[in-house]
């Protein structure tokens, strides 16, 4: 079995939250803490969080994969930037620390012309920057795991190989002496990996093969589940609803139905509303039967 859920609006606050996706029969979900493009976060009461986690504990919901604002860059050019980046993730990290065991998603960013191992050095420096403040602020370990996502590779973004993502994770090791390792992981995208080039339709057992030989299938802690508008190898980012892109249906059922993707969160990132998420939940379950 899988837990598979989409993205749901932090407007009306946490508990509205999962009420929402069980209105449309998930039992996992994704949301942005603030403003997708920046901004203030939403604000929290301690009685709203608690009241989202008695509702997914009810109703046996899996891991929660919670993303980063897309203008989060730990690895720009510009030094404000980076700032800024720091200051957005540390403040994600620590509010989440009252949702405790649930996974922070994050794109990796563009190395804006640095090269890719000035990219790699940032974004580890910066993770690892983030996690230790996160918990000098809280006082206790962190309570989620981090989450690196899987990028097309475009332009100069980061993330479009698994080596790029080793990489990263290699670095935090090497810099914090191995211990915020444990503290990360992986979102495979499958549009993302798609259009980077690695087949999921006629080689998934060995794109899977190639992630476990390169950072290793206990990473693989989520997936956004979408198809694609692109062909393989595009190095774009068109997401599609699923079965209706370069993708297809019955590759992406093999995703849903793979033995070692089985009891982890689903995100459906499809460009849909509300009753196509609900249809394309409902048909991602009938898979399961």
């Amino acid at each position: 079995m899988i837990y598979i859920g989409n993205h749901v609006s932090v407007t009306d606050g946490y508990e509205a939250m999962g009420r929402h996706e069980i209105s449309l029969g998930g039992d996992t979900f994704a949301f942005f803490p603030r403003n997708p493009r920046g901004g203030r976060s939403k604000d929290v009461t301690p009685e709203d969080i608690a009241a989202l986690r008695a509702l997914i504990e009810e109703n046996n919901f899996g891991p929660l994969v919670v993303h980063g604002a897309y203008t989060m860059n730990l690895c720009s050019a510009k030094e404000e930037v980076r700032a800024n980046s720091l200051e957005m993730i540390t403040d994600d990290l620590v509010r989440l620390q009252q949702l405790p065991g649930n996974f922070y998603n994050f794109h990796p960013g563009s190395h804006t012309g640095q090269g890719t191992e000035t990219g790699i050095e940032q974004i580890a420096d910066g993770l690892v920057a983030a996690i230790t403040e996160t918990e000098r602020r809280t006082g206790t370990e962190l309570a989620n795991t981090v989450l690196l996502e899987t990028m097309t590779g475009k332009g100069s973004e980061m993330g479009g190989t698994f080596e790029e993502l080793r990489a990263i994770m290699d670095r935090v090791a090497e810099i914090a002496d191995g211990r915020p390792t444990a503290k990360l992981g992986v979102c495979f995208d499958t549009c993302h990996v798609w259009d980077a080039g690695y087949d999921i339709v006629n080689d998934l057992d060995g794109v899977l093969g190639e992630f476990d030989r390169i950072i290793g299938l206990e990473y693989l802690r989520a997936i956004h589940i979408n198809d694609s508008k692109n062909d393989c190898g595009a190095r774009k980012d068109r997401h599609e609803k699923l079965g209706q892109g370069k993708i297809g249906a019955e590759a992406l059922k093999s995703v849903v139905r793979h033995p070692l993707l089985q009891g982890k969160p689903f995100i459906l990132e499809t460009p849909n509303e509300d009753e196509g998420y609900r249809q394309e939940i409902a048909a991602i379950r009938s898979l399961m039967l």
